[in-house]
This record gives structure tokens, sequence and C-alpha cells, in this order.
């Protein structure tokens, strides 16, 4: 069997190895452009793909697990391993990733545990993932007939904590799984942060993440070896040759040229991962979230990260300027042509079917009955939409209703009349309502759960629980008797379009078009508001109007020869009477123009 070695440089059956790996996450990519994606990586001249591993997707409820379509990831890595790659795989529990929790699932959120410690619940916890992931990693290593080469033990552990306790129960816990590779850490490059996140002492690799600057970068690392007495293989373990993108910020570039010449510098030195090399999409609800004071910031659907690879996987000017530098300047990695798919266009699908979500609410949930309105996590649910209700007596003719303690949107209506929308920090301000004494009124609040952030301290923050986590005051007092209607997993197939539709009311909209052939293409959604949209019943992804995008990106997979359905939960009650797939993205300038 092939042997990889770490001593002063990295070692392939005895012989010097540089890492030439780029990230591609398996989770992000419909499973059929797979290997469009890990040949593109191929053809660059690259020999090695990253990807991490997502414990929320993976266990999405405690104790079930899910490793099948676009989770399967043994048949990622055996599709690399058949076009010659070598992987790195990073299954530590935390990944960030621009991903919902930094991947941690949010059923552990109701637990009596502290996350990312050595707090022995947690531990608990990752054992019983680990054991049933590993036995899917452990013969896919480079020793046993595999094609992995290193495994992650935790993820920029020194930007959040030192409890070194932890860190080596998540390398044990790895070890008695049968992992038997190499281990390594990735952190920033200084020393604070490699000091605290390494386990240097205990012989596993440290890597540095980074996006420039490589010689000073590489330098800051070189000391901390030198201070432990190491001599290790530099290796870059995420070089940024781009970045991801928030709602209402303009979309970040980097120079392809300059790019290039960043990842010589890196080469020259040492090995490198690009992320991303494919970003991919943020399908279904899994976008992350930065935090930012009291605000959390929600990222985009779309994962293109302006990468080498677009959202479609196509090769960018980027990967053309690395493919020029590396033929130049390293030519003993051989590179071939790259593939590239097509997109098509269908313009003028009609609306066929609209419902107003009240109408169709009892199809989608089963309630939930309480006394005081609870979060999403205590009525087991993760992620997405979540509606209350309730009756509540006037007793003035304006009263005045506060929104307690609640996060991340929410929409209120009274009788089917939208009040009023509050965005995170604005929840708990004065909605003051016009109605008459002693009659009963309908309130419903629909509150959505916009993603929880996936990196730094606020991973323990409450405002992790999504819903309503205090309750609703009218005039001074708490109001009583919720019924809870999750909408989470939301099946088109189970909305009922005979029910009535009603204007500035959430609604949901079916447009129905025949295909003679599949390819991919982008949802236009600049005549809409915000929401979520379904092709086939698949999620592909939140849109809203404030941009920088306006579309969503729809993988030919999920697209049939013959009869197909797009549904989109729409909740501001902007819509369009035809629907449009285009050949590329739609942008909006921050200042109001489309791009």
């Amino acid at each position: 069997m092939a042997r990889f070695e770490i001593k002063d440089d990295f070692y392939l059956d005895d012989q010097p190895f540089k890492i030439l790996s780029g990230a591609i996450h398996y989770f992000r990519i419909h499973p059929e452009d797979w290997y469009h994606s890990l040949y593109n990586l191929k053809a660059l001249g690259f020999n090695t793909v990253e990807t991490y591993i997502p414990w929320n997707r993976h266990e999405p409820r405690k104790g079930q697990f899910d490793f099948e379509g676009m989770l399967d990831i043994e048949r990622f890595l055996q599709i690399a391993q058949d076009l010659g790659l070598y992987a790195i795989v990073r299954p530590s529990p935390y990944i960030c990733a621009e991903w919902e929790f930094g991947g941690l699932p949010a059923w552990l959120l109701e637990e009596p545990m502290r996350v990312r410690s050595s707090d022995p619940a947690y531990l608990a916890a990752v054992a019983g993932y680990y054991e049933q992931l590993l036995p899917r990693l452990a013969p896919r290593q480079l020793q046993h007939g595999g094609n992995i080469l290193m495994i992650q033990v935790e993820n920029e552990y020194g930007s959040y904590g030192e409890d070194k306790a932890y860190l080596r129960a998540v390398k044990d816990l790895l070890v008695e799984g049968g992992i038997d590779c190499p281990l390594f850490t990735s952190d920033g490059p200084w020393r604070a942060t490699l000091r605290a996140g390494t386990l240097i002492e205990d012989h596993v690799l440290v890597t540095g993440n980074f996006g420039s600057k490589a010689a000073y970068n590489f330098s800051q690392m070189q000391e901390f070896f030198a201070e432990h007495g190491k001599k290790w293989p530099l290796m870059c373990m995420e070089f940024w040759d781009g970045w991801f993108n928030r709602w209402k910020e303009p979309i970040i570039k980097r120079d392809p040229k300059e790019l290039a010449q960043a990842v010589k510098e890196v080469l020259e030195l040492g090995s490198i991962n690009l992320y991303m090399f494919h970003g991919g999409t943020n399908f279904g609800f899994m976008n992350g979230c930065s935090a930012r004071g009291t605000m959390d910031l929600p990222q985009v659907t779309s994962y293109d990260y302006d990468a080498l690879l677009d959202e479609a996987g196509n090769p960018t000017a980027k990967y053309e300027a690395v493919r020029e530098m590396l033929a130049q300047s390293f030519p003993e990695y051989p590179q071939l042509t790259p593939l590239r798919k097509d997109s098509m266009e269908q313009r003028g699908i009609p609306l066929s079917q609209k419902v107003s979500l009240f109408a169709t609410l009892d199809r989608l949930s089963q309630p939930v009955s309480s006394l005081y309105p609870l979060s999403m996590e205590k009525l087991g649910q993760s992620y997405g939409y979540l509606l209350y209700r309730t009756r509540a007596e006037w007793d003035a003719t304006e009263e005045r209703l506060r929104l307690i303690d609640g996060r991340d949107r929410a929409q209120v209506f009274v009788d089917g009349q939208h009040l009023a929308s509050q965005y995170q920090t604005e929840i708990g301000e004065d909605i003051f309502v016009s109605g008459q004494p002693r009659e009963s009124q309908q309130l419903d609040i629909l509150i959505e759960n916009m993603g929880r952030v996936n990196y730094g301290h606020k991973l323990l923050s409450d405002t992790q629980k999504k819903g309503l986590r205090t309750g609703v005051c009218k005039d001074l007092h708490f109001l009583l008797d919720w019924q809870h209607y999750s909408l989470e997993d939301i099946d088109p197939d189970q909305i009922d379009f005979e029910g009535q539709w009603q204007a500035q009311q959430p609604a949901f909209y079916a447009y129905d078009f025949e295909l003679v052939e599949c390819k991919d293409s982008y949802l236009d959604l600049s005549g809409f508001g915000k929401g979520v949209a379904f092709v086939n019943g698949f999620h592909i992804g939140r849109f809203w109007n404030v941009g920088p995008t306006l579309s969503l990106y729809i993988p030919h997979g999920l697209l049939k020869k013959g009869s197909n359905r797009i549904v989109i939960f729409e909740t501001e009650g902007e819509y369009q009477t035809q629907l449009n797939l285009v050949k590329k993205p739609i942008f909006k300038d921050i200042g109001g123009e489309n791009l």
C-alpha cells in the first residue's frame, strides 16, 4: 500500500511530495456535478482535493444519520480516487465554512453542554457522531487502499479557545475510530492562535490559514515550529482566493493575476489548499452568519466565493490565470483541458397556482400548543420559519404590542392584515394596533431563522436560539395560549392550492413548465421580495431583493425531461405572474442598479 509521511517535508512512498489541493465541498454541489468539479481540479495540475464534513447535515436530529445522495462522502472520495486525486478530509465537529452554526447541529443548543470544549456531554455527542462517520472514512485512508492523506482534528480552534483537553479528546476519538493517517490542525498563522489551537506538543501537524503575504505568514509559523523543536513542511490549509458575501453588501472580487502571483509565492515555499476551488451553493437553510456587535449578518445562498470555478463549476478568469502561472513556473504538474457546461434560458413560464400561507397552513404543519410561546429549539425545530398564533381581546381602540426577545426576523399580522416587520435589534419596539374594545382578534407572528453564526464567541450566545424566546406583550402583560406551526421541512406537494390567496400575505406560487433538455440555469427572482424556492421539491435556498444576488442557481441534476415545477414561498407580497430561467446569475448594485 502507498504511504504518506510528514517529516522535514511531505513524503509519498519515500519521495518528497508537494500538496496542490483545492477545496470542493460535496455537500454544496449536486452529486451529478462531482465528477465535473473534481476533473477540473485535476486538469489544473492539482493532485489533492480537500473537503469539510458538516455534522449538522449528517446528524440533523440527535441519533438520526444521513449519508445518502448529496451527503454520500464515500462516493465523492471514490470519484476523486478514480481520477487520481488524493484527499484531505476535515471532519472536525466544527467547520466554520460560512455554514449554518459552523456545522454544529442546532439540537446541541437544547442540550446542557458547552460546545467546542472538554465538557463530557459535548464530547459524548461528538463520539456518537464519530461512531457513524469514522467507519466510512477509516478504510479510505491511503495506507488502507484509499486516497485520504490527512485528517483534521479541529478547525481554527486558536481563534476560539485553548482547551487542550478538548483537542486531545477529539484526537483520541479519531484514533479510537481507526484513523491512523497523519492528523493536523489549521489556525491563523500568528503565535497567539497557534499556541492556543494546536497540538504541537502531541506531534499533530500545524498548518496555517491566510490569503496573502505567504513569506511573512510562513515565517511566523516557522518561528513557532522552532520554539517547539519542529522542522515541519509548510502548508497553507486555507489560501483564501476569494471571499463570501452577505445580504445588503457588495460582491467581493479579487484580481486574477494578483491571485496567481500570490499562489506562486505559496508554492515556492510550501504546499497549498485553495479555499475555495469550487464554492458551490448553500442549499436549503444552510447559509451561515457573521457576528458583528449586536447584529448577526446572514450570508447569501450562493457560495460562489469568486473561486477558480464559478457557482456552476465552470472555469473562471482566476482558473486561467493560475493555470498559466503553473504551466510557466511549475511545469512538472501536468495539465488537462478543463470541462465546461452549458446553461439554458426559458422565459415567460406562467404562474399556475397561488395560495396564501394562512389558507394552507393546516396542510403543512400540525400545531403544537403551549401557554407561552416556545423557541424553535424547544419545539425540536432547527431551521426555517415558525408561525406563532393566538387570539387577543382588545381593551382600547389602540393597543401596543411588543415581541420580547426574538430572532431573527418577524412579521406581525392581525386577522390576516400585515402590521409590521421587525429584524433582529428592531424586535421589541412598539407595534400599535387599532381595534374595538371587547373584540377578539387573531394574532399571527411569522418568524424566520436567517442563519446562525459560524465563527467566534457568539456560538455560545443566546442569539443562536431562534424564534420567540420570552413572549409577546399587549399593553404591559404577556399573552397566553399559543399555537406553533413549524415550517422547517416544507413539502411543496402538501400545499393546498385550492385555498384562497390574499394580497400582502406570505404565499406560495407555483410555476409549471416542460423541458426537452436539462441544463444548468438561474432562477430570476428580481421581481420577488423575500423567501425561498423549490425546484421539483428540492429546496434551492433563500432569496432577498436587498441584494447583492437576485437569482438562485439551479443545477441540471434537479431538472427533468418533461414536466417540471418551481414553487416559491414569498413573504413580502411581491411576486410575478411569469417566471424566467436565465443563463447567468443576476446581481444588484447596492446602489440599486442591476448588473
